[in-house]
């Protein structure tokens, strides 16, 4: 085995000939255009080139766009002293810099904590936990704060939402940050947030001629912002590339769609928006079988979902087992009346972060092989149309 390295990037590949080279070389390829954030350049990069490795394959390619609100956080912080630390605003928060002195909130951030201490005009620091991050802000609203910081209750920064717009700056901390702003200690609490309207793409990869597939294998390609993405889920991609070239020349090749969804990571948006746009797609899919996270060992591969999937599996001589949880893209085609299988491999120590750098090429492959294996399953052996 040898290391492939660039800045801050590293991905595993085997010296030997086949798949793993492959995956290798097409992760080197993609995994320096950075965070594939969807409606970025680097995302648009990714999706350009995975295009080609489909054409060149022989398949027919089409891209097919759908628009979403977002909020961003473009780099927003608390300045203790000469220290600035970082945290990530919460998304519904406003934007906002405030000058102010620090007050700690006892308790979970009721209005009758709030009533305990005296945070006119300034920045409210509280606990995150017991009661929703929307009842601690609007307290906080009410009793005339600035700003607030919520420090999480477990180890490491965190996203939240509000689910309400909210004329606060809102700022979201590890333990580490909260421990450092210490009661009436002077702070400087920047939230730096974008609203607007992003443009994403799904492509979707199939043979000429072909139009209600049988079989649609799904993986979504954007990452969040400031993640690499190598595990979640570039891992997912290219197993569904890796699986697009082992079908040609089969009947398999014939009866599939090969998607790559966007707008996962801002809440399955992708997939819900080809459920949607392609009813009659969607009606005659046999199966719909996803990919998130398969690059990375934290855990033998796991297969699951229903149960004429699993049994068709467990025929095929896969290991698999009747669940429906996880949030990923089988979710809408589940919802919209699909048997679908989730092949994930846990959730790895840099999930979300940017040290989400690396993937096992022979961990893709042995998830390619066994959606493979359980796709011509499914069909039969069945003539190609």
């Amino acid at each position: 085995m040898k290391l492939l390295l660039w800045p801050a990037l590293l991905v595993l590949t085997v010296s030997s000939p086949g798949l793993a080279v492959s995956t290798g070389d097409h992760a080197a390829a993609i995994l320096p255009f950075g965070p594939r954030v969807a409606g970025s350049a680097a995302g648009e990069q990714a999706r350009a080139y995975l295009e080609a490795q489909f054409r060149a394959l022989g398949y027919q390619t089409r891209r097919e766009s759908f628009t979403y609100p977002r909020f961003d956080d473009l780099g927003s912080d608390v300045r203790v002293g000469e220290q600035v630390l970082g945290g990530s605003a919460l998304q519904d928060s406003a934007g906002g810099e405030v000058s102010a002195p620090a007050v700690r909130v006892p308790g979970p951030g009721t209005a009758a904590d709030f009533a305990q201490v005296d945070v006119r005009g300034r920045v409210a620091v509280v606990q995150r936990g017991q009661i929703p991050f929307i009842d601690k802000v609007r307290a906080a609203l009410a009793a005339g704060a600035a700003g607030v910081v919520i420090v999480n209750n477990a180890s490491g920064g965190f996203r939240g939402t509000l689910g309400v717009r909210v004329e606060l700056p809102v700022l979201g901390v590890s333990p580490t940050v909260g421990a450092a702003i210490e009661d009436g200690q002077p702070v400087t609490l920047r939230v730096r947030v974008r609203e607007g309207q992003v443009q994403a793409v799904n492509l979707i990869a199939f043979k000429a001629g072909m139009s209600k597939p049988e079989v649609l294998f799904g993986a979504h390609l954007d990452s969040v912002q400031g993640a690499p993405g190598a595990n979640d889920n570039l891992s997912g991609s290219l197993a569904v590339l890796e699986i697009a070239r082992r079908a040609v020349g089969t009947p398999l090749a014939a009866r599939s769609f090969f998607a790559l969804f966007d707008g996962e990571e801002d809440g399955l948006l992708g997939s819900r928006a080809f459920v949607k746009d392609n009813p009659e797609t969607v009606r005659g899919l046999k199966a719909m079988l996803n990919l998130d996270m398969v690059g990375v060992n934290v855990m033998p591969l796991m297969i699951s979902g229903e149960a004429p999937l699993v049994a068709a599996a467990r025929r095929a001589g896969v290991e698999a087992s009747e669940r429906t949880s996880g949030s990923s893209d089988q979710v809408p085609f589940r919802q919209a009346g699909v048997p679908t299988l989730f092949f994930h491999r846990g959730l790895d120590a840099n999930y979300h972060q940017p040290g989400d750098t690396l993937l096992d090429p022979e961990l893709v492959g042995q998830a390619a092989e066994a959606a493979f294996k359980i796709a011509d399953e499914v069909l039969g052996a069945v003539p190609a149309r």
